[in-house]
């Protein structure tokens, strides 16, 4: 085993790796960008050595610096996490040539898996089912047309180096082929520098099912699978496992394949081979493909370690040290269901908008699972993924588990960010979902209703006002008069209500036409007569009223002027990020609707657009400039109407 190990990420990853090596006594060194210096990962690990700036490109995908860190502190072997360098094999490459161990697949193994469409015809050649396409080398527009038309539509055209979505269309009638093809080369040339496309027989209600696999260099294991379909524009957000509807000949069919994949690359360390499943009649096994191999650890691995009892990230460090497989397949059995949900910072409502902030109140159930990089006190940074947590339960069925989700979703407390957390919870209780009838489109379907968003609870804003007073002691401290109740007028940011604090543990509040009676009684409130589950905590944003959907408000700006309207005619910078192009110029007539610029944050571009029509008065940023959150871009003349 190990003494020392790197680990070249960040985040919630490289805290779970350390975790596993602090209890196999093995030390760790992190490395951290500029963003990074207080981060979490950094003040778990033994040693900590500064790589680079903020952006990844000036630190974490900066291998040379990583390695030379590695070297420095005396570790022996590099952990790449996910994301980033983990599935470079350059740069395990340069690892290996530097002396050190990769704690991972080799550098041969990644580039057979690179490509999709090279992966697909050694897929095919090993003998593991692959989807009806075109994988081959001629990118002739009017040869792709053909094929797609040979294969039958409805087709996807995909980028052969793509992911994330990017470079992917599908294509329901022949004569749409030529333009999605146009526009699928054109994204897969600037998101991967590569605009070659392969083709394939589109799966009418695909599920997205992938076998963990973990291999030696010689031989590979299974540990079954895990359910990916619950996605949102190719992003995975609710993972399982096993896999509802499973069948055993189903599952080792599967399994046979995924290790068949595995052994036939000489596969050393964890991956996942992933399948598209046809989930229009049942599982069968006829009826799943092989779609690609992820070269690394996943990031919904918790609930495959929750099932069959094994830790991943050990198993990992013993293989890459040199000891064989720790279990043969005999040996692996799946106890119970899992559920992993990826609690992230956006605003659901404005279109999944990615968010910062800081994290004013953060607090996590005990009776789950969490990974998680940040601390109460952390910023969300604009540099990297917007990832606050992942929340894992586990249980003897799946009902006993997605409910154990259901309520950790309830009981976690942020505050500072808006966050997707209530679009999980209305996941959870998805009709369709509970049954276990899950297809890669359920979220698209029903989006509307899963992202609705909820009339706040009266009795909750009520609490809030006590918050917001500075009564959140249960005790209600609000002083003392000799003839009648103590009124109050509390404001926030949107409303205001009218305090009466009656005696100790006692208050009346009025808000929106409605008065509320609220009393402190066995360790819990009550509000107008009924007992609640119900936590205020007062922070830095303002108040919070956690124990449901849960409720902020934010007190009054003294710096706020208010009366300025100016607002509609400015178009701000909706968080920090760079100002990738700029549309307009000075004196230009625009719609409402029109693109004004791009902003790019959290790996993401967003196009901002007009809010209303009129005339472009000042561009106050141009293409390359970093911006703050609030920025103003760009201004309209005055609305005289």
């Amino acid at each position: 085993m190990f003494q020392k190990i790197l680990i070249a990420n960040r985040g919630e990853i490289a805290c779970r790796v350390i975790d596993t090596a602090r209890r196999l006594g093995v030390r760790t060194v992190a490395v951290y960008s500029d963003a990074d210096r207080a981060a979490r990962h950094v003040a778990l690990a033994d040693e900590a050595v500064h790589i680079g700036g903020p952006a990844p490109r000036d630190s974490y995908l900066r291998g040379d610096a990583i390695i030379q860190a590695a070297r420095d502190t005396g570790a022996q072997a590099i952990h790449p996490g996910y994301g980033f360098l983990s599935e470079n094999p350059d740069f395990v490459d340069a690892v290996t040539q530097a002396g050190l161990i990769f704690i991972g697949p080799s550098a041969q193994a990644i580039r057979k898996m690179g490509l999709k469409d090279a992966a697909k015809a050694l897929m095919a050649d090993a003998g593991v089912p692959v989807v009806p396409g075109y994988h081959g080398e001629n990118q002739e527009a009017a040869h792709l047309q053909a094929q797609a038309d040979a294969i039958g539509y409805p087709v996807l055209i995909k980028a052969v180096a793509g992911g994330g979505g990017k470079g992917m269309r599908l294509v329901e009638r022949s004569s749409d082929f030529a333009a999605a093809l146009q526009s699928a080369q054109g994204e897969a040339a600037t998101a991967f520098g590569n605009p070659a496309v392969l083709i394939e027989k589109y799966i009418q209600q695909p599920r997205h099912i992938e076998m963990q696999v973990f291999g030696d260099g010689r031989r590979a294991v299974h540990l079954f699978e895990r359910d990916c379909s619950l996605q949102r524009r190719h992003q995975k957000v609710i993972e399982e496992a096993p896999a509802p509807g499973m069948t055993p000949e189903m599952r080792a069919a599967m399994g046979e394949a995924a290790t068949r994949a595995a052994e036939a690359i000489g596969y050393a360390g964890a991956g996942t081979v992933e399948f598209i499943v046809d989930g229009s009649d049942g599982l069968r096994p006829d009826g799943f493909w092989f779609m690609e191999m992820n070269t690394r650890l996943q990031v919904e691995h918790p609930v495959t370690e929750l099932v069959t009892g094994v830790d991943l990230v050990e198993w990992q460090l013993r293989v890459a040290s040199g000891e064989p497989l720790p279990a043969t397949q005999d040996q692996l059995t799946i106890q119970g269901h899992a559920f992993e949900a990826r609690l992230y910072a956006e605003d659901v409502p404005a279109g999944f908008l990615p968010a910062t902030g800081r994290l004013a109140h953060l607090r996590f159930p005990d009776h789950a699972r969490i990974e998680t990089g940040v601390r109460p006190g952390d910023t969300i940074s604009p540099w990297y993924d917007p990832m606050i947590a992942k929340i894992v339960t586990h249980g003897a069925t799946r009902a006993i588990a997605l409910r154990a989700l259901e309520a950790a979703l309830e009981d976690t407390e942020v505050a500072g960010s808006v966050t997707n957390v209530d679009f999980l919870i209305a996941l959870t209780r998805h009709a369709g979902f509970q049954r276990g009838e899950v297809d890669t489109g359920l979220i698209a379907r029903d989006r509307d209703a899963l992202v609705a968003a909820a009339e706040p609870d009266p009795g909750a804003r009520a609490l809030a006002v006590l918050g917001l007073a500075g009564l959140d002691d249960p005790t209600i401290r609000g002083g003392v008069t000799l003839w009648q109740p103590l009124h109050r007028t509390i404001a926030w940011q949107g409303g205001e209500a009218v305090l009466e604090v009656l005696g100790p543990g006692a208050a009346r509040v009025t808000l929106d036409g409605s008065t509320h009676q609220i009393g402190y009684e066995g360790g819990r409130w009550w509000v107008d007569g009924s007992p609640r589950r119900w936590r205020i905590v007062n922070h830095g944003a303002g108040t919070s009223v956690f124990g449901g959907r849960a409720l902020t408000l934010a007190p009054l700006d003294p710096l706020d002027r208010g009366g300025d309207e100016a607002g509609a005619a400015l178009t701000l910078s909706p968080m920090p990020g760079l100002v990738k192009a700029v549309f307009v110029s000075a004196g230009q007539q625009v719609a409402a609707g029109d693109r004004l610029a791009i902003l790019e944050a959290m790996k993401m571009e967003h196009t901002l657009t007009a809010t209303r029509d009129g005339t472009v008065a000042e561009v106050l940023a141009a293409a390359g400039d970093q911006v703050e959150a609030g920025a103003p871009l760009i201004r309209l003349e005055e609305d005289d109407g």
